[in-house]
């Protein structure tokens, strides 16, 4: 079996016996235009997902502190 991170050009494996060879693979970076995930498909189905490496989140909603229920004194 190989990951969808072994892809290259050229290499060779073996998969439900029979030996298989990668003739084309393209590897396109997302963008950052609301967090593009790439999708490796064959004959229309979908066997890969890519999501990018980081991502910047906002914390919206948090439980308030409460002393004494952290190592130091401070709060969330």
């Amino acid at each position: 079996m190989i990951s969808a991170g072994e892809f290259r050009n050229g290499v060779t494996f073996e998969q439900d016996g029979q030996v298989l060879q990668v003739v084309e693979f393209q590897h396109v970076k997302p963008c950052k235009e609301n967090e593009v995930c790439k999708l490796l498909s064959y004959k229309g189905k979908v066997f890969s997902v890519e999501i990018p490496n980081f991502i910047e989140l906002e914390v919206t909603e948090t439980e308030p502190g409460f002393k004494g229920n952290t190592a130091t004194n401070t709060l969330k």
